[in-house]
């Protein structure tokens, strides 16, 4: 099968060269092992089932014995046998911190009782999600993220989307799982919806060895599926959930089949970004509702591409999600991350873009052009709120933003005349 470049083959490439060790997650299916075969000379497959009683035998008594190959040497689910996490980090120790001896990856956070050490400084982590639209070229990649970081001059006017809304509603039905993207047309639509049902009836339980309801998973996934992109009280999830009066479920319940699916890299909620602009009570706190690919949330509401060309404020909020996987995937640093900004006075941003070096960016996701100059104003607003409290705090000023951006369902990137940028999310990169 064809192997796309993925943006992870450069931050891998990196952290080998800086580290002895490096451990890629994220959600299954996403091609950690792929991507982690280009760079290793050999290659540890824990869940071979020729191999595997054996190999678990083996990692149990001396794991050491199981690290003896070429390197980099990639051990693949390695959170089978937790105990390879230690015999890495002490091999590593061993050799003096060497880089780019072992390359671990895994679905599955493992429980911290079976791990020594954290591994700091022998192993790097790095996530890795779905592909990007750029990656599974569905973006015309013509507007740079970190060049509009980078350079105030950047051009980006009449650069072209590369999709239409109702393409975008397509890949996003699809999801960017990249075993997809050489299957017909028919074929890709059911992986996410096997995703969602592989979740619920199998991992949910083998995530931590807990017995877990797979109705109530599906319920949990359906409903989260219809608030996402939203705050939505966890009451108010959980009402939704027992409503038809066949579950019931707890709080405590609820909590803890949202840990496991967290553990599963499914649900990644967008934690609120609190700048101290407005009064503590003003700001809002709670996490917003979010899955680590769109396609999810589609499957999970059991809805298809065809229904969603007719429930465009549906696919709005679906839309926000895939900019909010992009925008992940385009900034893989150590601390790089996603938060969000909403008022009680209606004052919001979608997305906060946080990057490693302390630099950000306020995002509005505005499916429609008619849409663009709302997104833009409450972005200035943002900003403008930011410069007042600044003029008055003069020893701990907050940091500007860098980038004002709405990002579209559109057909063309532009530089307003208040600075805001506008770009179709078909036509950005990393």
């Amino acid at each position: 099968m064809k192997y796309f470049q993925r943006i992870s083959d450069a931050v891998l490439r990196e952290r080998l060269e800086a580290f002895g060790a490096v451990l890629i997650e994220g959600p299954k299916w996403t091609g950690k092992t792929t991507t982690a075969q280009q760079q290793a000379s050999s290659i540890l497959r824990l869940q071979d089932p020729d191999k595997r009683a054996e190999n678990l035998a083996t990692a149990a008594t001396m794991p050491s014995l199981l690290l003896k190959g070429k390197q980099p040497r990639l051990i693949d689910e390695w959170q089978d046998a937790p105990l390879l996490w230690d015999a890495v980090r002490i091999a590593v120790d061993n050799s003096g911190g060497a880089p780019g001896q072992y390359i671990l990856t895994g679905s599955n956070t493992v429980d911290r009782e079976n791990i020594f050490h954290s591994g700091t400084g022998r192993i790097s982590r790095m996530k890795m999600y779905p592909m990007s639209l750029w990656e599974s070229n569905d973006s015309s990649g013509e507007v740079s993220l970190i060049r509009l970081f980078d350079d105030p001059d950047y051009d980006i006017d009449g650069a072209a989307g590369k999709l239409s809304i109702p393409q975008l509603i397509n890949v996003a039905c699809r999801g960017g799982w990249p075993a997809t993207l050489q299957m017909p047309e028919r074929a890709k639509m059911l992986v996410a919806a096997d995703y969602v049902n592989t979740v619920c009836e199998t991992d949910i339980s083998s995530v931590d060895k807990k017995q877990r309801n797979s109705k109530i998973a599906k319920q949990i996934l359906r409903s989260y599926a219809r608030n996402i992109s939203t705050i939505a009280k966890k009451t108010s999830i959980i009402a939704d959930i027992t409503a038809s009066g066949d579950i019931s479920i707890s709080t405590d319940t609820f909590d803890d089949y949202i840990s496991a699916l967290e553990k599963l890299f499914v649900i990644q909620d967008i934690d609120a970004w609190c700048p101290s602009i407005r009064s503590k009570t003003a700001i809002r706190s709670m996490p917003k509702r979010s899955f680590t690919d769109p396609s999810i949330a589609v499957a999970a509401m059991g809805v298809n591409a065809e229904a969603l060309e007719t429930q465009l404020n549906t696919f709005g909020f679906i839309f926000e999600q895939m900019c909010a996987r992009d925008l992940r995937a385009y900034t893989p640093g150590f601390s790089s991350h996603l938060s969000y900004y909403r008022d009680r006075y209606g004052l919001e941003a979608d997305l906060v873009l946080h990057l490693d070096d302390g630099r950000y960016a306020l995002v509005e996701c505005k499916l429609g052009s008619r849409e663009i100059d709302d997104g833009a104003k409450h972005l200035l607003k943002i900003k403008s709120l930011i410069s007042e409290y600044n003029s008055k705090e003069k020893q701990v000023p907050l940091r500007e933003p860098d980038l004002l951006i709405v990002l579209t369902g559109g057909d063309m990137a532009y530089t307003r005349p208040d600075g805001v940028k506008v770009v179709p999310l078909s036509a950005l990169k990393d």
